[in-house]
Formats: C-alpha cells, sequence, structure tokens
C-alpha cells in the first residue's frame, strides 16, 4: 500500500495548482482523475472548450467586422461542426500536453480511476480494467468539480436535447437552438450561437437573470443580446418538454410554445461528490453536492481533509479555483503563504463579454455607502471607432467619504483583459485621483478609465485638502494690480 504526503482527487484548475505547489515543496504527491486524460471538467467540458468555441465563432463568422462591412459578412460561408471542432480539439490536446509535463517537471504522481474513501485516511482507486489499489496518505484535497444537473422531467437523447456536456459534441449546427437556463453558462452559449445566426430562445424561469451583476450592465447587456437576436423570455417556467423526432417542442407555464431543432439544458450543476464515499470520511454535502470549508484555508470539517474549486460552490471560477488549490496544498503541508487577495475580477465569456470586480450599485445601496459613479462607452473612445464598436461600456464607483473605487462593471469587446486594471486600482485601495492623474495609452480601451474617472471627478466634491495645497501652492493668490498693458 502506498503512502503519500497529499493526494489530490481531480485534476482541474485547483488540483492542478495544489499538485504542482505540492510538487515545487518537494512533497510526495499524487493526483488521481477518472478520466484516461488529465484536466477535469475545465479542460475537457467547460472552461476551456467554450471559450475556444466562442473565439472560432467569433473569427470565422466576422463577427467583430459587421459594423464596417455589413451583418451579412463573413469569414468563411458554410461554418460547419467540423469548423468548429478543429480548433477545439488542438486547444485541448495542447493544454493536455502542458499539464502532463508540469506533472512530469514537479514530480507529481498520477493514476486513472475512481477514487472512494475507504476510511479518514485511506481510498480505494478502481480502474477501468478493475483492478483495485488502496492509498493512504496523511493529507487529502477533494477537487472533484461539478457535472451538469440533469432532471427526469428533461428527456435527453444526447443528439437534439442535451446538457452542456454533451453540446460540445454536435454533429451539426442547428438552424434554431432553445436554451434552458440564463446562467453564466446558458447565456454564453446562447450568444455565442446567435453570433452564428442561429435562432435562438433564451428561457430563464425566474423574472431575472445574472443577479451578481449590476442592474445597469445587465439592462445594457439584454439589449445588445436582443439587438444581436436572442429571444429572451424571462419568468417563464418550463411546463413540458417534448421530443417530437425532428423537433423539439418546449411548452410555457403561461401557455406559450418554442420551437427548434434543438434543445440545450443549462440549468445548474452538481458537485461531483456522490461516489467518493465521503461518510466513511466522516464528511457530508449539502443538497447540491458541495462540500463546506473554512475560506482562509480551505480545510473540511475534517481537518486533514481539504475541498477546493467548483466542488465549493461560490464563485465557481477556474480562476479563483488555482488560487484556492495552492492555498489549500499550502496550509495541508505548512508552508506559510500569501492569502488571497479581497477582490477579484469575474468574467463572462458572452457576446459581448461582461466581467467584473468589486461591488455592484445596488450592494453599496444595500450598505448605506455615498458614492458617485462614472461611465465611459466604447463609441466614446478612438480605439473604439477604429475597431467599429457600437457597443460597449465601463461603470466605475467611487466613495464619496474616502474617494476609492469600490466597483468596476464593464460590458462590451475585452471586457475579461480590461477588468484587471480595476482589480490592480481595488486591491491597492486607489482613489478616483489615479484615473484622473495618469496617462493611458492612445488610443486603446483602456482609455475608458481615464473617461470615466474624469465622468465621475468632475461631479464629486473637492476635498479641503486639495484646497488649501492648491492654496499654498500660490494658484488662488489674487492677480498682479496695475495698468494693463497697450
Amino acid at each position: 500500500m502506498s503512502h503519500y504526503d497529499l493526494i489530490i482527487i481531480g485534476s482541474g484548475p485547483s488540483g492542478r495548482s495544489a499538485a504542482i505547489q505540492a510538487g515545487k515543496l518537494g512533497r510526495r504527491v499524487l493526483v488521481i482523475d477518472r478520466k484516461d486524460r488529465l484536466g477535469g471538467v475545465s479542460v475537457h467540458t467547460g472552461t476551456i472548450p467554450s471559450k475556444t468555441l466562442r473565439e472560432t465563432v467569433l473569427n470565422l463568422s466576422g463577427w467583430r467586422e459587421r459594423s464596417f462591412y455589413g451583418r451579412s459578412y463573413r469569414v468563411k460561408d458554410d461554418i460547419g461542426a467540423a469548423d468548429l471542432k478543429a480548433r477545439l480539439h488542438k486547444t485541448l490536446d495542447y493544454e493536455v500536453d502542458v499539464l502532463e509535463h508540469q506533472f512530469n517537471r514537479n514530480h507529481v504522481d498520477t493514476l486513472h480511476g475512481m477514487a472512494s474513501f475507504s476510511g479518514p485516511n485511506e481510498i480505494e482507486v478502481q480502474t477501468e480494467a478493475g483492478d483495485v489499489t488502496r492509498l493512504t496518505a496523511d493529507k487529502f484535497l477533494i477537487a472533484t468539480g461539478t457535472k451538469t444537473y440533469r432532471p427526469e422531467t428533461c428527456p435527453f437523447n444526447g443528439t437534439s436535447i442535451v446538457d452542456s456536456d454533451e453540446f460540445l459534441e454536435l454533429a451539426t449546427i442547428p438552424r434554431s437552438l432553445t436554451v434552458i437556463g440564463a446562467g453564466v453558462i446558458g447565456v454564453e452559449y446562447a450568444t455565442m450561437f446567435s453570433a452564428l445566426d442561429v435562432r435562438v430562445t433564451l428561457i430563464e424561469p425566474r423574472d431575472t437573470f445574472l443577479d451578481f451583476i449590476d442592474k445597469t450592465l445587465i439592462e445594457d447587456f439584454t439589449h445588445q443580446i436582443r439587438e444581436n437576436g436572442v429571444d429572451l423570455r424571462l419568468g417563464s417556467a418550463i411546463e413540458h418538454i417534448e421530443d417530437a423526432d425532428k423537433h423539439v417542442e418546449v411548452t410555457l407555464a403561461n401557455g406559450r410554445h418554442v420551437r427548434s431543432e434543438m434543445l440545450l439544458f443549462a440549468a445548474g450543476r452538481m458537485g461531483a461528490t456522490e461516489r467518493l464515499g465521503l461518510d466513511k470520511a466522516g464528511l457530508k454535502t449539502d443538497h447540491r453536492g458541495r462540500l463546506e470549508v473554512d475560506r482562509k484555508t480551505y480545510q473540511t470539517v475534517v481537518p486533514h481533509i481539504y475541498a477546493a474549486g467548483d466542488v465549493i460552490g461560490h464563485p465557481s471560477l477556474a480562476s479563483t479555483s488555482i488560487q484556492q488549490g495552492r492555498i489549500a496544498a499550502c496550509h495541508a503541508l505548512d508552508t506559510p503563504t500569501l492569502a488571497e487577495s479581497p477582490w477579484f475580477p469575474y468574467g463572462i465569456y458572452s457576446v459581448p463579454e461582461i466581467s467584473t470586480c468589486g461591488m455592484s450599485e445596488e450592494e453599496m445601496q444595500e450598505r448605506g455607502i455615498a458614492y458617485e459613479v462614472g461611465v465611459a462607452r466604447f463609441r466614446e473612445t478612438s480605439r473604439g471607432h477604429i475597431m467599429g464598436l457600437e457597443h460597449g461600456m465601463l461603470k466605475m464607483l467611487f466613495s464619496l467619504k474616502t474617494r476609492r473605487v469600490l466597483g468596476v462593471q464593464i460590458v462590451g469587446e475585452g471586457a475579461t483583459e480590461l477588468i484587471h486594471i480595476a482589480q490592480a486600482v481595488l486591491n491597492l485601495k486607489g482613489t478616483v485621483d489615479y484615473f484622473v492623474q495618469n496617462t493611458f495609452n492612445y488610443p486603446t480601451l483602456a482609455e475608458a478609465y481615464k473617461i470615466a474617472g474624469l465622468d465621475a471627478f468632475n461631479r464629486m466634491p473637492i476635498p479641503d485638502e486639495y484646497k488649501r495645497k492648491a492654496k499654498a501652492s500660490g494658484k488662488t493668490k489674487d492677480a498682479p494690480k496695475g495698468k494693463p498693458e497697450k
């Protein structure tokens, strides 16, 4: 029976970063993954595939150039499913190759099979061949991620009625698509296929969607996706889904019917924990299969067992999972490290992109913080003109008391890249003055920060401190008296 310092179950972002960190610390570490290829959901069915698919769609469809050359403009005519998959498979192969190289370089052992606890310090791993390997460790990290939620009321068939994992294997691009669930995954795929001129209906049973995003941003985003052809149905509960052979028909509680060639069910995910034998390790999950942890150390109620990534719930981002895995490994191996920064960016890779960092306007109102707002439209920037951007906005929120930046929201081209400027200023406790004093490259979309900063600065009261400094420098002294020159 082999013994390790740390055994990690799952090779997604959190498991990967934990394993590499443990390897760099010179510890004996093992990563177990049920698939025959490393990378987890993030590499094979989640983050990397969906973002690769998005980039392929925007490139082949000529989406970014249509404001100049017309809505009918395309880089490639007759785009098929094979065109989308070609780039996808190249990217995934490269990701797996890089990951395997990183593990080899850091002396991380790997094992493919289904792991389950047989005791608090022991696990069993069953391979596809049926062999069982028993292993022990001082510490464990559960990084199994999530799986798609598949309710019995939805007649999945793997071809015309699919979940988000199966959607990546589509044989043809449908002429019409119904997406159920306006969460991050549903919104990304709905807007992505709308860019391919597929007729898309996005159904959300609740009256609102993406509630953690600033309402101003959602209003702008909703206007854009409807203008792009997405039929957004909010407050529409699903009554029945019928597989009618040549089409799929959805009956809504309000009596309306939606007919399409394909249906994507993207309403929620569950923690992939049901086969881990957690009860034998003294662990329990919530109703969605997720584990509760200490958010500073990522320890579960069993101190030597840690959990990180999507399996612990919000925010369920690959970026935060990477941080969580590293911190969990350091704590498990008694190695001091830096804590996570308080502000992290949230990115939604829809068409257009959405990214936020810090508080929304609604959150500031709930907390009773006096604030000012600065807004910039991408069409106000020269780079926006050059790129042909008709939409896109950047919104910043500043405290009137401290002048600090407390929240930034962006919708539009490059939002997930631009947000990192906001993240840096937020974490360094920067103020509106930063955006007024500093010069931004011209022409760039980042110049929108300067515009939004000035927009707020010009409405905010001038602090007494600034008035004193101006007076001391002589800028407010009376002008010299005397006769004017002829």
